[in-house]
């Protein structure tokens, strides 16, 4: 039997990846910590749970998490219209589709989580602040730290995702 082509993805070569550590299970502590976070932001901020998802969705496509692509998708889709999601990876072209604070917080959270390169400048804090009240973009930026540990978690363990074939 030869090896999979790389990049194949029939049954053979997905059946064959490696089987992940369940990082919870092993670090319960740790995830108790983490989910801890993920309380505070989607339960104890001002925060519209919509834009909490919004952004959940944003950092998770820009990590390539799939686990938390496919969930916080779902999640979005109870509030928010088809059309509009698809259009999150390019919502600076589609600007009429989000509001002016949705628009802000989509941009801080490409800024944060692209710190390595962005630096958080600036300007991009500015634009943020003048969105937000200074406990807002307090939360908003722990929205994004959490989202981008869960994706630190998600990806390199494989979660995996409730979309089937």
């Amino acid at each position: 039997m030869s090896a999979p082509m790389v990049g194949a993805h029939d049954e053979e070569s997905i059946m064959s990846e490696v089987k992940r550590l369940n990082w919870s299970e092993i670090a319960p502590e740790g995830a108790k910590a983490l989910f801890g976070i993920h309380q505070y932001v989607t339960q104890k901020t001002n925060l519209p749970e919509e834009l909490i998802h919004l952004v959940f969705l944003r950092v998770s496509q820009i990590n390539g998490c799939a686990h938390c692509i496919d969930m916080h998708t779902r999640d979005l889709l109870k509030t928010m219209p088809i059309d509009k999601v698809a259009l999150i990876p390019v919502w600076a072209e589609v600007p009429h589709l989000f509001s002016d604070q949705y628009r802000a917080a989509l941009a801080w959270a490409e800024e944060v989580t692209n710190v390595s390169i962005t630096h958080a400048s600036d300007d991009a804090y500015a634009a943020a602040a003048a969105a937000f009240v200074p406990k807002d973009l307090v939360d908003l930026t722990l929205v994004i730290a959490a989202m981008n540990a869960f994706n630190r978690l998600g990806a390199p363990f494989r979660l995996p995702v409730a979309a089937k074939p």
